[in-house]
């Protein structure tokens, strides 16, 4: 068979996504620290870009012109020309106030994490200590390897055998070391079992003499976890308020020493958008607190038309990616305006009363009401939170599955979920419920049709041990 080069046309169709459009989409997805970090980026980069001094105009009143607020037009006038700032006061997401004393006091407005110290690490602190002590110079050998090898919890991990493959001593020095630096501060780190932990604080601390409390501590931890005190009280042969007493001593340690080091910050989060209720209606105000207003530098503009030829390309390019972000940034905030709008409506009963009331919601049903596309809702929900009167909350979280009820209707997990935090709560800690008698009720109650193995997925979802290890013997 001969080869031969032929010619012919494929009528084909593809989806080819343009670097704009691409922008487009990572703006939904990114959250509001992240979008004013992208944004001040391109203020950098591109010099038709220039920020405004003018107040914003808020988008969700550009959105819908004809929004309904309330059921009276009076009200409708009332909520449309309301002074926002004035009613809302101090949870304003930029009060009057903040702004005269930024305005009074320019040297205030360092940020807050600019006013703080470094916080120490358990390395560092035991560092401190080690060098203020009289170690010998293969001491602060075997030292340094020591420390090198703690976990955040303040445990060694390393074996005395691979110390001396990290550093040439012999076996009795590297124990030594290692209980000098036990004794240090927070007593009782680089122990290498919890049981060793415990005994350093005991011994440090004088209460080691009590051969009763001893022997819980180096053989009985693991029965004392799993509440098998009966038995315990019976072996000691002492009562189980003696028991009680020797717990209450063992609860004063810390098995965990270098958790007060750790170097793990907490995760502020930043509402997107606030609700407000009024009345029987609610505001959606979006957080704009930092986020540059853009617009076109005048400057460049005027002088486009007289650049030279080999420059006028790339000041065309650059005006339009302007234009193309300062118009994907309104349309970000008028999409999130829109999705939350949809979910004030649909989940009205959970901002008028609570988690209780959530009902079940899925991606489909807001994108139908709001006549957008699936993938969308899922990008701009991402990373985004709203704050409302019971707390604030990830977007995703008014999206649950749904529970069956005895008469037809349904109801969402997250409230089924927030009952039984309640109950669970609310229980005698002598006599906690059980899965299946949580189960009982709620059927009681909802009249909801929800399995025992359903209930222990929820209640370890939400990290609530079994009945067994919630229940407490005194």
């Amino acid at each position: 068979m001969g080869l031969e080069l032929r010619q012919q046309l494929k009528l084909s169709q593809q989806l080819v996504m343009t670097p704009q459009l691409q922008q487009a989409i990572k703006l939904l997805q990114l959250s509001r620290l992240e979008l004013v970090e992208t944004v001040q980026q391109e203020l950098l980069e591109n010099p038709f870009l220039d920020e405004s001094e003018t107040d914003p105009i808020e988008p969700q009143h550009e959105s819908d012109p004809n929004e309904k607020l309330s059921e009276s037009q009076e009200n409708e006038e009332l909520v449309r020309n309301a002074d926002w700032e004035n009613y809302l006061g101090e949870f304003s997401s930029t009060s009057k106030q903040a702004q005269v004393r930024e305005t009074d006091h320019p040297e205030e407005g360092l940020s807050f994490e600019a006013r703080l110290a470094s916080k120490p690490s358990l390395e560092g602190h035991l560092s401190w200590q080690i060098h203020l002590s009289d170690f010998t110079e293969q001491d602060l050998a075997i030292c340094e390897v020591i420390l090198g090898n703690l976990d955040s919890k303040g445990y060694l991990q390393a074996s005395i055998q691979e110390i001396q493959c990290m550093v040439s001593a012999p076996e009795e020095s590297i124990e030594a070391v290692i209980k000098r630096i036990q004794r240090l501060d927070p007593v009782g780190v680089a122990s290498r079992t919890p049981q060793e932990c415990l005994m350093v604080q005991m011994e440090f601390f004088k209460m080691d003499e009590d051969p009763i409390l001893v022997s819980l501590v180096t053989e009985h931890l693991e029965d004392l976890e799993k509440h098998r005190y009966k038995p315990l009280a019976r072996k000691f042969k002492i009562s189980l308020e003696e028991l009680k007493g020797y717990l209450d001593e063992i609860q004063k340690l810390d098995p965990m020493p270098g958790t007060n080091f750790s170097s793990t910050e907490p995760y502020y989060v930043s509402p997107d958008v606030f609700v407000y209720r009024y009345g029987d209606d609610f505001v959606i105000i979006l957080n704009e607190d930092g986020l540059p207003r853009l617009q076109m530098n005048s400057f460049y503009m005027d002088s486009l038309d007289a650049a030279p030829a080999k420059d006028k390309e790339y000041f065309q390019e650059k005006m339009r990616s302007a234009a193309w972000l300062m118009k994907s940034l309104y349309q970000r905030q008028r999409t999130l305006y829109k999705v939350v709008e949809s979910i004030v409506r649909f989940q009205r009963e959970f901002f008028m009363n609570g988690v209780t009331k959530l009902k079940p919601l899925i991606l489909k049903e807001v994108a139908e009401d709001i006549s957008m596309h699936e993938s969308t809702v899922s990008r701009i929900t991402t990373n985004k939170y709203v704050s409302t009167s019971h707390g604030i909350f990830e977007l995703k979280f008014f999206f649950n599955s749904a529970l069956d009820l005895g008469d037809g209707s349904q109801v969402g997990s997250e409230s089924v979920k927030a009952l039984i935090k309640k109950m669970i709560a609310e229980e005698d800690p002598k006599k906690p419920l059980s899965d299946e008698r949580i189960g009982e009720i709620l059927k009681e109650k909802l009249d909801v049709n929800i399995a025992r193995r359903t209930v222990a997925k929820y209640r370890s979802a939400m990290d609530i041990p079994s009945s067994s290890k919630r229940k407490q013997f005194f």
